[in-house]
């Protein structure tokens, strides 16, 4: 057995180890129901929504938020309108919003917007609310969302995440791959952590804290390149268990176009770096002492991205190796498919199951939801030297654009599910 083989068996070997736990969660999640949970106190929120030029949906998002089941008295919507040259500003205020507006190019990135906003609400709001929504513009809500949210909220928990789904699905393979993995993370790695016992992840957006957080935090302090997964993080060394409302559905706006959807993971990546940084060792001593949400936030957010570039980096240094010096390449091309292979057919599994389980969720047809079954596998193998250009090359913080409008009346029913 030539040594590269033995290599990237010892890799396999790991990436087995750090995430068989997994499995438990797919098996929590297949096999065991969850409890119904009654409506609960009705609770005073605050719902805050950070722009950037989003004049195109940021209209959707308020119709659906004034379009919910829950009692509006109870929900003041906020937008930052941050660094805007378009009409965000006016299209918020015009749909009812209370809108402040931001002009600061040094501090960019929506760790500050919230920053900022939460200022003027603290300064004008001074008698707080009960709970603070998050939101990014681009986003859909489903008609009961804030009912089901508020639920959960209602059972003691101080920190709320919902089920991330796509409004734009169907558009291509890219969108899909993207899609995909929330659905993915929100039924088999939220859910299931939710189910045990075990601190879920806040991803992005539509996640809820409470007051209490609220004033232990202040003004957002959170300005990493991932400030949700940094959110997270802190709140959970804090000893907070992060619960997941798997009946709150919220819709958002995937990348379309190859270049921003790398950009977007670039982001990503290296902000999992900067999480190493700032809280890997604290995560790693909890995780030491049994925490299993310490454990597990460390296994989510890099093993997979090293292991990976490291396995591909000396596959492909051994290939030149054997090419410069003469040597046949034959076993080494052989290692480096098998390895690819290994890794589309581990993704392949994860898409189909996912897609089976998850088909009424997916707005696009059947035959994409078949297809992107397929590309999700390749989608999800181009993280690879995603990760490797957020290694080498500098990362910042860059608006995705957003133009896909749906209104909030086609998210009323089952039945509207499959519009195309």
């Amino acid at each position: 057995m030539d040594h590269m083989t033995v290599i990237n068996r010892v890799i396999g070997a790991f990436f087995l180890i750090c995430y068989a736990y997994q499995f438990i969660y797919t098996l929590t999640v297949l096999f065991r129901k969850e409890k119904d949970i009654p409506f609960g106190k009705a609770n005073r929120f605050a719902v805050m929504i950070c722009a950037r030029n989003e004049e195109r949906v940021i209209g959707d998002l308020i119709e659906s938020i004034h379009n919910q089941t829950y009692d509006q008295k109870l929900i003041r919507i906020f937008v930052l309108a941050d660094n805007c040259s378009d009409r965000t500003a006016y299209v918020a205020r015009q749909a009812g919003a209370t809108v402040y507006e931001r002009y600061d190019e040094k501090h960019v990135g929506k760790g500050y917007a919230l920053s900022c906003l939460m200022r003027h609400m603290q300064s004008d709001s001074p008698e707080g609310f009960d709970g603070y929504l998050v939101f990014d513009a681009d986003n859909i809500l489903a008609p009961d969302y804030i009912e089901q949210m508020n639920r959960t909220f209602s059972e003691g928990h101080d920190i709320v995440t919902g089920y991330r789904n796509s409004k734009n699905y169907g558009d291509n393979w890219i969108s899909a791959g993207t899609g995909l993995w929330y659905l993915h993370e929100s039924r088999y790695l939220n859910h299931a952590r939710h189910i045990l016992g075990i601190s879920c992840h806040v991803n992005g957006t539509g996640f809820l804290f409470s007051r209490k957080v609220a004033e232990e935090l202040g003004p957002w302090p959170f300005h990493c390149l991932v400030e949700d997964i940094e959110f997270s993080a802190n709140e959970i060394l804090k000893g907070y268990r992060i619960a997941f409302c798997p009946t709150a559905m919220l819709y958002d706006e995937q990348p379309t176009d190859i270049i921003q959807s790398w950009r977007q993971r670039r982001r990503w990546c290296r902000g999992g770096l900067q999480i190493y940084r700032r809280y890997g060792l604290s995560l790693a001593r909890g995780a030491f002492h049994g925490c299993m949400s310490c454990f597990d936030l460390i296994m989510s957010t890099m093993p997979a991205y090293l292991l990976s570039v490291i396995s591909l980096g000396l596959n492909l240094l051994n290939l030149m190796h054997c090419m410069a010096s003469g040597e046949s390449i034959m076993t080494m091309a052989g290692s480096l498919l098998k390895m690819v292979i290994g890794m589309y057919v581990i993704m392949y599994t994860v898409g189909l199951l996912t897609t089976v389980t998850e088909w009424r969720n997916i707005r696009t047809s059947p035959k994409r939801k078949i297809l992107f079954i397929f590309t999700f596998p390749l989608f999800m193998i181009t993280y690879i030297p995603v990760a490797v250009s957020a290694l080498l090359f500098k990362v910042e913080w860059k608006p995705v654009e957003h133009r896909v409008t749906l209104s909030s009346l086609r998210m009323r029913e089952d039945k509207d599910i499959l519009p195309f």
